[in-house]
């Protein structure tokens, strides 16, 4: 593909809310130039993927590990993009990060979640942006902050940049057993909510930090509705010098993205969109009776905290509280209903039922 194509492609606008699913894929890192040409034929080869993304500059948590090879790949991605034909995307930290991209003509950049957390940074690489035409996507912060992701984005906005996504690549969290970057989809699907215009993109590799449920991760975020994913894969996953449990080689990768199911929005659809606004209706019912019941429950919990306070009596009585809650656990099981998700939602109330009764020890008489 020549030089023009390509850039007939950036006109495309591959970072736009209007182009679903745009699939991301490559190594963790650029090791060789072998590696990275080989790789991005391997995934051409699979028809599955629209963008190729490499890694240049590493940030690592602790020092003496491999942090990228820096500069000395960018002419790798320049044969990626000159002689296999695909759109070439990198990670960029700083003004000269930027600086370099540009140089080697690098069609899409992206910041990653340890510069998000930093709004100095950003706005460097914002100012560094000024005046360019090209897309860029921000990765969620390390910790759930959501108004941080935001602001990130926001300053790209300010200074004229048209093309911006977002990645949601999991979330920090101490003790997290399972995932690798616990995903917090809630936090996602605000991020949707309060920025329609943004197309969000789905990192499985990095919310997953293992193989055998990047499939099931993947297709989450496709039935969410996130404009794509990003796919780490090496030719050789086992022996990546960075992050080798979360990459796949291109062959399964296409063999993945085979297998997802897209499913597509209903608003275009009228059989479709009503059944669904019925279905919805009976929802809104059932909501409405649920707050309806908390309202009694929270108006009960003021007349004991009256009692308690005329009486002195302690708000927390544990064996109460301990009772409430294997009932719940119990019924939550009975029911077929999530136990974790029970146990959040008691814990929920009985901390506002708290709430209230000391607002009412503190009121004077």
């Amino acid at each position: 593909m020549s030089n023009t194509q390509v850039q007939e492609q950036k006109k495309e606008r591959w970072i736009s809310a209007d182009r679903r699913p745009v699939v991301i894929a490559g190594p963790c890192s650029a090791e060789t130039e072998e590696q990275v040409i080989e790789t991005a034929k391997r995934l051409k080869a699979t028809k599955k993927m629209d963008i190729f993304r490499a890694g240049i500059w590493k940030p690592r948590t602790r020092p003496n590990s491999f942090e990228g090879v820096g500069v000395t790949g960018l002419p790798w991605m320049k044969r990626v993009k000159d002689e296999v034909g695909l759109p070439t995307t990198v990670e960029v930290a700083n003004a000269k990060h930027v600086e370099l991209c540009l140089a080697f003509d690098i069609d899409i950049l992206w910041i990653g979640a340890r510069t998000t957390v930093n709004p100095f940074a950003v706005q460097e690489i914002a100012e560094a942006l000024r005046g360019v035409d090209i897309p860029i996507m921000v990765k969620n912060p390390i910790n759930p902050d959501l108004a941080l992701w935001m602001g990130g984005i926001e300053r790209l906005s300010a200074v004229g940049l048209k093309e911006i996504g977002a990645i949601h690549r999991g979330f920090s969290n101490l003790g997290e057993k399972f995932y690798r970057n616990r995903p917090q989809w809630q936090i996602a699907l605000e991020f949707m909510r309060k920025m329609p215009e943004i197309p969000i993109y789905c990192d499985p590799s990095h919310i997953c930090g293992r193989r055998d449920i990047l499939q099931e991760v993947g297709q989450k975020a496709m039935d969410l509705d996130f404009n794509g994913l990003m796919i780490e894969t090496h030719i050789d996953p086992d022996n990546a010098w960075s992050d080798a449990n979360q990459q796949i080689t291109p062959e399964t990768f296409g063999t993945m993205i085979t297998d997802m199911v897209l499913r597509e929005g209903y608003e275009d659809n009228p059989v479709l969109q009503s059944k669904l606004d019925y279905m919805r209706q009976e929802i809104n019912h059932i909501d409405d009776e649920l707050l309806n019941l908390l309202s009694n429950r929270m108006k009960v919990v003021r007349d004991i905290g009256e009692y308690k306070k005329e009486n002195n009596i302690t708000i927390l009585q544990q064996k109460r509280w301990n009772e409430i809650l294997e009932k719940a656990i119990k019924l939550a099981a009975e029911r077929e209903m999530n136990t974790e998700f029970i146990i959040k939602y008691i814990n929920a109330v009985h901390q506002e039922s708290i709430n209230q009764q000391e607002e009412i020890f503190k009121a004077k008489k």
